[in-house]
């Protein structure tokens, strides 16, 4: 392999709950990377793809997908769809996905297939973003795997770490079992609503429990935000003055420090 090749860092984003801007995530920080001239790429490995709409892209017009890739059926590299956002691309999602849990469960060493899509070429980004499923199966483990690090985004709310305990649980085995590597790169604190005691009670419960893990920038509960995937277009694209882009931004100048103290 070329001496002069980085291996892009691989980040999972991931929480077994549904609704609490996992996807919100993953798009606006690969959409704020791409802004200060990193490369990035996102895998929508969501059967719902949540994250290929938010980029205002129809699965049809893609010539492969996450499915194919996962399965061997093609490689990483012929499923790229650029986004109308300089050095940032996609490979879409499919709905096929949803069926991958079952398919896997039937072949040897399933929890590897991602990785091995991943590491069978060379992919010139600085950042590649996993968009993962909420739930904790195959399909995340996949993820898990092929990571070298998970963002999990807590939403500010009622029993926000209720379903974290269990994706710690399932982070914490596949570290042991498949991947040694892996670790918890931080936790984004989302849909924060000060208006309420509720959000800063729960930020605060989250804080005390993961310490220093926890970013100090807060996603804030914002309109814009939620508006933002019906146009197809990332918070930082449709409102970039809103205070749901800014806080994206400002997590984006975190994990950027992170890396320069590795």
């Amino acid at each position: 392999m070329n001496e002069l090749y980085k291996r892009p860092r691989v980040i999972a984003v991931s929480n077994q709950k549904g609704g609490v801007g996992k996807t919100t995530t993953a798009v606006n920080l690969a959409t704020a990377l791409a802004a200060v001239n990193k490369k990035v790429l996102v895998l929508d490995f969501d059967p719902q793809g949540n994250a290929t709409v938010s980029f205002g892209i129809e699965r049809k017009n893609a010539p492969k997908n996450m499915y194919q890739v996962l399965m061997g059926e093609t490689k990483i590299s012929s499923a790229i769809v650029w986004t109308k956002i300089p050095n940032l691309s996609v490979v879409v999602s499919s709905k096929d996905l949803a069926g991958a849990d079952f398919e896997l469960s039937h072949k040897d060493a399933p929890q590897f297939y991602l990785k091995k899509a991943l590491d069978s070429e060379i992919l010139s980004y600085d950042y590649i973003f996993i968009d993962c499923p909420p739930a904790v199966g195959m399909l995340t483990v996949n993820a898990l795997v092929a990571a070298d690090s998970v963002i999990v985004p807590v939403q500010c709310e009622y029993l926000a770490l209720e379903g974290v305990a269990d994706l710690m649980k399932t982070i914490d085995r596949v570290k042991r079992n498949f991947n040694h590597g892996l670790e918890i790169q931080g936790i984004v604190l989302t849909m924060f609503d000060g208006r309420t005691g509720l959000s800063e009670v729960v930020a605060q419960d989250v804080r005390s429990f993961f310490g220093a893990k926890v970013y100090k920038s807060v996603i804030p509960r914002n309109v814009r935000v939620s508006e933002a995937p019906s146009h197809g277009k990332p918070i930082l694209l449709y409102d970039f003055k809103s205070k749901g882009a800014q806080a994206y931004i400002a997590l984006a100048g975190e994990i950027l420090k992170q890396e320069t103290k590795k």
